[in-house]
């Protein structure tokens, strides 16, 4: 437990390969005492990776079919509160973020009493690694409008490294269980409702570095991909979704 709490760290993962074996021995080369749990969420690999990390020594749940990953850390947080997690951490299942800043977002939401902690590359010298042109534009414009919708001044709105007390998804005004939740839409749509219905939240400085083009940086489609993290600001603040 860290702090005397207990901690569950999700990465969604779909056809990572090596990347998501990455990420779960970095996790678990963290110290003892910070992490009690490392799930990953298969959103219908069809590598090898989730057996990989299963023999690991991560807990993973198979959706057995391509979701979304809007689904995938559904079911992840449905995992945690059943287990009754304290504080849910989100990491990326494709090698991107450092585990070792983890204690960074805990300390938080333990020692700054918020309920949620948003990572923000862009609140530290920040190396983008292979970060394509039109992703470091739209992850700039994107808190630009966000900040704009919920009235509170971000830095980062895209960036899925981040902390939240369980409690959060308890609070019958954040409904989660809807369908047009399933692809990006889920993590925009959380980190507003926290913020809009008055949640005590903050950004740490975090690291955000992506791999090279040639193993797979992102999954994110352009286009179709761009409007499915900003469609949640404009159904929210026009009061077309609840």
């Amino acid at each position: 437990m860290y702090k005397q709490k207990k901690v569950i760290v999700i990465a969604p993962c779909y056809n990572e390969g090596k990347k998501i074996e990455n990420v779960v021995k970095r996790v678990q080369a963290l110290p003892n005492g910070i992490v009690d749990e490392l799930l990953v969420i298969d959103d219908g690999s069809t590598d090898t990776g989730p057996e990989a990390v299963r023999r690991l020594g991560a807990t993973v749940i198979p959706l057995n079919s391509i979701k979304g990953v809007g689904a995938a850390l559904r079911e992840g947080f449905h995992y945690a509160i059943k287990r009754e997690y304290d504080i849910i951490v989100v990491i990326a299942g494709n090698d991107k973020d450092d585990p070792n800043e983890i204690p960074l977002l805990l300390d938080g939401v333990v020692d700054g009493g918020n309920d949620f902690v948003q990572g923000s590359r862009f609140l530290k010298k920040f190396n983008f690694g292979h970060m394509p042109i039109y992703r470091r534009i739209a992850t700039r414009i994107h808190p630009i409008l966000f900040s704009i919708v919920t009235g509170k001044k971000l830095t980062e709105s895209t960036n899925g490294f981040r902390a939240f007390q369980s409690k959060l998804l308890q609070d019958k005004r954040i409904n989660l269980n809807q369908d047009w939740l399933d692809q990006y839409e889920l993590e925009p749509y959380l980190y507003y409702k926290t913020i809009t219905l008055g949640y005590k939240t903050m950004e740490v400085p975090c690291t955000k570095i992506y791999p090279p083009k040639k193993i797979g940086y992102t999954k994110m489609k352009p286009f179709v991909g761009w409007w499915s993290i900003l469609r949640p600001l404009f159904l929210l603040r026009l009061g077309l979704r609840s």
